[in-house]
């Protein structure tokens, strides 16, 4: 019997020419990422007299993204605690809070390739499976282990696969795509299961919108959401870096535990309502829903091609006056992208508000914070009770070109007929 791409990676990683779904094996791992969360790290090596080691300096990059600019005193000592850290054990790769949001730096900066196996101290490290890599999100404890040893123990994750076939309709993004997987298989459909993305819709894909795909795998329970590498991918991973690398494909007789298929021709705009990602309707059947806020950002849609896509809907348009339309771009890199191509005049002309790279909108951090009562309409990821502010808002998640579109008119909106 053949292997999944998740199963072919844990197989190279451990040492073994292959592994079945179930088995337990203890994989190397090519690298690793920390935000934040490595302040908690820091407390549990002081609390417990751990030594600071990092067994390749190299291989980690270090990064904060969550509270930037640090919005209060705890998060600046946060910050100072991690750069004393770099500074400590030599950590070779120290992005502080200067080139973005996590999931969109790591691919930009070329830390993501084909074939890797790649861990995270946040949950969306799952967004690097569009590039073929086998990741994942660990907590602090796990990660203190890998920075010791370069290792950690996994269980083989049964493999699911989505084949999406269709052609989307103008303003019908992946976004929609995942939200509709969401809606019609729940949010523990893939729960420690690795996901395969195939089919021609995925192929025709950019790499910004696969990234959706993968980034937003978590929220449907899964390990790892990979997209086999095709061209598109090796030539974005050749631009990027001088690394080598060797893509896993799955075998044709690899053994899913499902295979779902997909059609996308007739998918209309889809929002996430509260407060589950699972809970999916189409726009239309709440369109008209009146909105305080909308936000584009995120490492689920802050990309150039989300910032386009809005540029298009806002050009010649105003925000509503009873909306606050927040636009973060998701890097350093994006951001010039977008002031290069005149985007962010677009977006002030508007009465946007542009900030800069951070996290902060999407998880209520700091930035854009909603009151009670209040409606927000979203590009990110989550719309947990109380994310984003009080407990008594509501966050519905969409995609930027809805998001857009709701801004203008102040209420939920289809972004084909606007």
């Amino acid at each position: 019997m053949g292997m999944t791409m998740a199963e072919k990676i844990l197989a190279v990683k451990s040492g073994q020419a292959d592994v079945t779904a179930g088995e337990f094996v203890t994989a190397s791992v090519d690298r690793v990422m920390v935000h934040e969360m490595l302040a908690f790290m820091i407390e549990i090596y002081e609390r417990h007299n751990i030594p600071k080691k990092v067994w390749d300096v190299d291989k980690v990059v270090m990064l904060m993204d969550h509270y930037v600019p640090a919005p209060t005193v705890d998060a600046a000592e946060m910050h100072r605690k991690m750069r004393e850290f770099a500074k400590e054990t030599g950590l070779t790769i120290n992005l502080d809070g200067k080139e973005g949001i996590c999931h969109q730096v790591m691919p930009e900066l070329g830390f993501v390739k084909p074939g890797d196996l790649i861990l995270g101290t946040d949950s969306h490290t799952t967004t690097y499976g569009a590039f073929g890599a086998a990741s994942t999100g660990i907590g602090a404890t796990e990660m203190i282990v890998v920075f010791a040893t370069g290792k950690l123990w996994f269980r083989v994750p049964e493999t699911i696969r989505f084949d999406i076939n269709g052609k989307l309709m103008e303003r019908v993004t992946s976004k929609d795509v995942i939200l509709d997987i969401a809606g019609k298989y729940g949010t523990d459909v893939a729960q420690y299961k690795a996901i395969e993305f195939h089919g021609d819709t995925v192929k025709d894909m950019s790499i910004a919108s696969r990234m959706v795909l993968s980034n937003m795998s978590i929220e449907i329970g899964a390990k790892f959401g990979m997209i086999p590498p095709d061209e598109k991918t090796i030539e974005f991973v050749k631009s990027v870096t001088d690394e080598p690398f060797t893509p896993q494909y799955p075998d044709k007789d690899a053994e899913y535990e499902n295979i779902y298929q997909i059609f996308v021709d007739d998918l209309e705009p889809k929002v996430a309502i509260p407060h589950s990602v699972d809970n999916v309707k189409s726009v239309r059947e709440i369109e008209g829903l009146p909105i305080q806020q909308g936000f584009i950002g995120s490492c689920t849609n802050g990309r150039i091609e989300d910032l386009e896509m809005a540029a298009e809907i806002l050009e010649g348009n105003e925000v509503h006056n009873d909306v606050r339309l927040i636009i973060s771009p998701a890097s350093r890199k994006v951001y010039r992208d977008a002031l290069e191509k005149g985007l962010i005049d677009i977006f002030v002309d508007a009465k946007a508000i542009v900030c800069n790279p951070t996290c902060g909108p999407c998880w209520g951090g700091h930035l854009g914070m909603l009151g009670k009562g209040e409606r927000a309409i979203s590009a990110s990821n989550r719309n947990f009770r109380g994310r984003m502010g009080h407990e008594e808002s509501e966050i519905y998640l969409a995609s930027p070109a809805t998001v857009a579109a709701s801004a203008i008119k102040g209420k939920i909106t289809d972004p084909r007929y606007v």
